[in-house]
């Protein structure tokens, strides 16, 4: 065979069971799968067509001209006043069931169809859908500026540009007769309000819901049903707000799905009040698994203890036997208790950040924790020495002791001889205790009458020194004050004194 000039056809969905013509384009948003597309006469069964419009806007009209419609074809329709621009999205004996579905009130409304939309159509379509967005914005500040409680929450155009629909949210009553006429000065076109609630703004919006699925109110609903709390009692669903609700901040509308199931299936239950008595004791009703039939029962009113699973249909014979005044010996038809079977988990232990690298904390030393660490390697390194070694050191310490002793006792007279004799000045030279220890700073004295500065002394020096001079320093201050002789002053006073007499 020749493989290169031969002519591949590419499969469309109805060869393989999928008419393609069903799905249509899946950007817009109630869309509807058309299963009856492929059926020969489908499309002449009626004339009923529908349109859709901005967001979830639908409208059914007939096909007065006999258009060959397909989905996805832009069409221009009967409005008042005027046409507006939509797209076919539903064609053939489907529509009489979403006609019914939508709840209209006379057939007598339905509008005709004029013609597949021209080009210039289309134009002047995308050039009103184009001012949809600057006049939600400018048309709120004019109903703050009125002080309505109101929002307005989207803005559409109709396809020829004369006539503007305003959908607002309020929680009441609100009088907009104002409003509408400013608006009209504004836009020069025709004003519609329309009120909507959240679940319906949520649905022309659109959005992802909890689930990862789109939101059930712009895929296919369109009528809305109240729901209650009392739909998450049925089945067992914690009472929190922030679950319950959904994307418009309402509860959830799937909570009414498989309520009904439920309901048929807490029936076979027994009573939350039946107290089971057996020998062992009387047991309560804990918790139930509605859709399994299983009840879970415990010993204690209050607390979980000792609990015991069992199928509703043995709770229920255990009921019967109670009325009849027997009691069985446990709540277990056989010796071994139910167990509920649980799926296994292997991640459940495990940490979300288990493959996150690990940060390294900087510890900042000080110079203390560095002093610190080295007194502890130390002491780590002399723990470690042998018995020995401690003995020899605890004598080094003894030896150094009696020594540093026999010092300073042979320092002492030299001390006291050294008390009598007149200082000695050593220019240039720092003084040194005798027990050898650092000599503190000495603070500058000031200068003498003469101008000379005297040199810094010592401790002991500066409690001797002024005597010392005072007696002279001859040395023979302590023979004076032992025969009650008054001390002389000091030359430098005296020179002061006779300078200032002679000023």
């Amino acid at each position: 065979m020749d493989f290169k000039n031969m002519k591949f056809t590419v499969g469309d969905g109805c060869s393989r069971g999928l008419c393609r013509r069903g799905c249509g384009r899946q950007d817009r948003q109630l869309n509807t799968y058309d299963w009856l597309a492929d059926v020969p006469g489908n499309a002449e069964s009626t004339d009923l067509v529908e349109v859709q419009f901005k967001n979830t806007r639908k409208g059914y009209y007939h096909n007065v001209n006999a258009l060959d419609l397909k989905k996805g074809d832009v069409v221009a329709v009967e409005a008042s006043p005027g046409h507006d621009i939509g797209v076919v999205t539903l064609t053939g004996k489907l529509v009489k069931l979403q006609v019914k579905k939508a709840n209209l009130k006379s057939m007598d409304d339905i509008k005709r169809i004029y013609r597949i939309a021209k080009p210039v159509d289309i134009d002047k379509w995308r050039e009103a859908k184009s001012r949809e967005h600057g006049t939600m914005i400018q048309s709120r500040q004019i109903a703050k500026d009125l002080n309505l409680q109101m929002k307005i929450g989207d803005v559409e155009y109709q396809g020829d540009g004369n006539k503007a629909i305003f959908y607002y949210i309020a929680d009441e009553r609100v009088d907009f007769r104002q409003l509408i006429k400013v608006l009209a000065e504004t836009f020069h076109v025709r004003i519609e309000m329309k009120q909507i609630g959240a679940r319906q703004e949520a649905g022309r919006i659109g959005g992802t819901g909890p689930c990862g699925r789109e939101l059930c109110c712009a895929t296919w609903m369109k009528n809305f049903v109240s729901v209650s709390t009392g739909a998450a009692r049925y089945q067992d669903i914690s009472l929190n707000p922030q679950k319950l609700a959904g994307m418009c901040a309402k509860l959830k509308c799937c909570l009414n799905y498989e309520v009904d199931s439920y309901i048929e299936a807490g029936r076979k239950l027994p009573s939350r009040e039946v107290v089971l008595q057996t020998m062992d004791g009387d047991h309560f009703l804990f918790k139930t698994d509605i859709l399994a039939g299983l009840v879970t029962y415990s010993t204690d009113k209050r607390l979980a203890a000792n609990l015991v699973t069992i199928t509703a249909q043995r709770a229920l014979e255990i009921v019967e036997m109670n009325r009849r005044g027997e009691k069985p010996d446990s709540l277990s038809d056989s010796d071994e208790p139910m167990t509920e079977n649980h799926q296994v988990d292997l991640l459940a232990g495990e940490s979300l950040t288990r493959f996150d690298k690990a940060k390294k904390k900087k510890k900042q030393k000080s110079r203390g924790n560095k002093a610190d660490n080295k007194e502890a390697k130390a002491a780590n390194a002399n723990n470690q020495q042998p018995a020995n070694n401690q003995q020899a050191s605890a004598e080094n310490r003894k030896q150094r002791r009696a020594e540093g002793k026999q010092q300073r006792q042979e320092d002492k007279p030299q001390q006291q001889r050294q008390e009598g004799k007149p200082q000695q000045r050593q220019e240039g030279k720092q003084q040194q205790r005798p027990d050898n220890k650092p000599q503190r700073d000495a603070k500058p004295q000031r200068p003498d009458a003469n101008g000379d500065q005297q040199k810094p002394q010592d401790d002991r020096q500066r409690q001797r020194g002024p005597k010392q001079q005072r007696n002279g320093g001859n040395g023979n201050g302590g023979q004076r004050r032992r025969q009650g002789k008054p001390n002389t002053p000091q030359q430098p006073k005296q020179e002061k004194a006779n300078d200032g007499g002679n000023q």
